[in-house]
């Protein structure tokens, strides 16, 4: 465990920011990788060995890895890249990629003897800490802004943890839920840079992509807010390359809304550091993260772009939404705003050029769509009798 601001060490079980300089304490990878998995053991569980899990703790595990992976010959044909593919996070257990690094961190926290879980969240991390403290018969505490869409408050309710909603942005959340993990033995899983073990758990992605894609990708394109799930995409293809088990690493594009963008801020000004964002003006809940107060995790982001050859890009609200509605019309994939930012990127990216036909890109669809209903949908029809209905149909041109 080394802290990736000053490179202070840590023990294995560390499972906080550097004490020091307050900056993410991340796992490194000594030695070679396990080249085989365990097929019997239950999702992230069966990379057990990969991620440093215990695998007497599979019993946590509600089935969260090896999501779906869609060919889309329709996006791809008309973005005029070689191939596109919709990696389903939104079908993990509870709706998101969350679940993967959410089942890394309470099993952590079962084998440390935690008391209990606490998570401050913008709704998708806290259905996962809900349903993963369920399973392991520990209380959850999960500390969100009021803000947050009723349906994803529904979504955590349902699995009898304590809800907390706070004033103000997400930064706040997150600083509320910090200080209660200090003051208490219970351990913070909060999906940002702040438990270790939970963003290795991530690393899980790539380890499927590894397996799931016929020819390697050389783009995955992955809505970002504090960025863990790049760093954990990244470092896992690191993984898999020392392994010998692809020849290439892809290229890492990090998406953002334009109303709260502080790694694509930063890589498009050329800053070697993110900053916070002083003013969120973005719709797209799960991405509306400033990074008050621990921009360092942004850093550590765009650092892992940056290593990859990889983009962070910024992607107006309505581009979002247009992206969201053509993907569950056009595709049958129905995602959360934030989950559609991956292929709202790959449009202009394809338009600028940086992305063509030469390109196998992989979208992480992190979030279901079920937590948000979208706007722009057709009312129902009422109707009574069959004359009516044809009536009905016909006025809206579908007969």
């Amino acid at each position: 465990m080394l802290c990736a601001s000053c490179g202070t060490a840590y023990p294995y079980d560390h499972s906080k920011r550097c004490t020091g300089c307050g900056g993410p304490v991340l796992k490194e990878r000594s030695g070679q990788m396990a080249r085989e998995v365990d097929g019997t053991r239950t999702g992230i569980w069966r990379y057990a060995e990969r991620l440093g899990l215990d695998p007497s703790l599979d019993r946590l595990s509600l089935g969260e890895s090896m999501t779906p992976l869609l060919r889309d010959d329709r996006l791809a044909t008309s973005l005029g890249i070689g191939q596109v593919w919709l990696k389903l996070e939104s079908l993990c257990p509870t709706g998101s990629f969350k679940d993967r690094a959410v089942a890394a961190g309470v099993a952590h926290a079962v084998g440390a003897g935690s008391e209990g879980i606490v998570c401050a969240s913008s709704g998708n991390a806290a259905a996962s800490a809900a349903a993963y403290a369920a399973r392991a018969g520990l209380p959850a505490v999960l500390v969100m802004p009021e803000m947050t869409p009723s349906g994803k408050l529904a979504s955590s309710a349902a699995y009898g943890a304590h809800q907390v909603l706070v004033p103000g942005d997400y930064s706040n959340s997150f600083a509320l839920a910090e200080e209660l993990a200090i003051d208490s033995r219970y351990t913070n899983v909060t999906t940002t840079y702040l438990n270790p073990h939970g963003v290795s758990g991530l690393r899980s992605v790539a380890y499927d992509l590894a397996d799931q894609l016929p020819q390697p990708a050389t783009a995955v394109v992955v809505p970002t807010s504090a960025g863990p799930l790049v760093h954990g995409v990244g470092r896992g293809y690191d993984d898999l390359l020392r392994a010998g088990l692809v020849d290439r690493a892809p290229r890492l594009i990090a998406a953002q809304p334009a109303g709260c963008s502080p790694v694509a801020a930063a890589f498009t000004h050329g800053r070697e550091t993110v900053e916070p964002w002083l003013r969120v003006e973005t719709s797209v809940s799960g991405l509306d993260d400033p990074l008050r107060g621990y921009e360092g995790d942004g850093t550590v982001t765009l650092q892992e772009v940056r290593r990859s050859g990889g983009h962070a890009i910024a992607l107006d609200d309505d581009l979002i939404d247009r992206a969201r509605l053509d993907l569950a019309q056009g595709s049958g994939v129905f995602v959360e705003p934030a989950g559609a930012t991956s292929v709202a990127a790959v449009a202009q990216l394809a338009a600028q050029g940086v992305l063509g036909p030469d390109d196998t890109v992989v979208c992480l669809l992190t979030g279901h769509g079920m937590k948000r209903v979208p706007e722009g949908v057709a009312e129902p029809i009422h109707a009574e009798t069959s004359e009516e209905l044809r009536v009905a149909l016909a006025a809206r041109g579908w007969m």
